[in-house]
């Protein structure tokens, strides 16, 4: 696994299934090739308030790496972040009481996967609760660890087939600091699965967020 950037897609007078397509000759006309597909799913869960302070659990799943489940537990203050095999979502459900999910907010971003030389790309449709969102492309370089290292020959490629969608400047979440040094940011780090589950968990919160009617229609 390399260093990988995910990308929100304006979706402008087209419904999200025209957007896809849109993208999806671009990317063949690079010369990508189909490799699958692939889906990054997201449920979130809410402590019960007798039991304390409010806390979430988000479980993410990534078809990437079927084997793995990956939580994050946001107490308000701080993310920790836990990877863990399959049995963490039957532990889940056993804990009812403590945790409820929030199935109307359940989140996920699928579609096809392509291969291009060093670059796996990833055209996602993103729904929740089977409601079109908007889209979002992931862009894996599989020869660097160390997003700084990679990050502007990353930035061309995006640009090469998104425009000027794709900002100069490197994503917020590699600007962050580094948890293991801080006076580093994550732009330095040796590249994790987990950063990948990070971004989609940043973007998927954003889309919760929105108030407004859903940006273009249903694919």
């Amino acid at each position: 696994m390399g260093v990988t950037v995910l990308q929100p897609y304006p979706v402008e007078n087209k419904s999200g299934a025209q957007t896809i397509e849109f993208l999806l000759k671009r990317v063949v006309a690079l010369g990508a090739v189909p490799a699958g597909q692939f889906l990054v799913d997201c449920e979130t869960y809410s402590s019960n308030p007798q039991l304390g302070p409010p806390k979430t659990v988000h479980i993410l799943h990534n078809s990437e790496q079927p084997a793995s489940v990956f939580s994050i537990l946001d107490t308000g203050n701080k993310q920790i972040p836990l990877v863990t095999d399959g049995l963490f979502d039957l532990l889940m459900t056993r804990i009812t009481p403590a945790y409820t999910s929030k199935k109307q907010t359940k989140i996920e971003s699928k579609g096809q996967r392509f291969e291009f030389g060093d670059f796996v790309i990833k055209l996602g449709s993103v729904t929740m609760s089977q409601n079109f969102k908007g889209v979002l492309v992931e862009v894996e370089y599989r020869p660097c660890l160390v997003p700084v290292s990679c990050w502007e020959l990353m930035r061309e490629f995006l640009q090469g087939f998104l425009g000027s969608n794709v900002s100069n400047s490197m994503p917020a979440y590699f600007t962050q600091r580094s948890s293991i040094n801080p006076n580093h940011s994550k732009a330095n780090e040796i590249y994790q699965p987990i950063d990948t589950i990070n971004q989609y968990l940043e973007h998927f919160t954003n889309y919760r967020k929105q108030t407004m009617a859903p940006v273009g229609a249903r694919p």
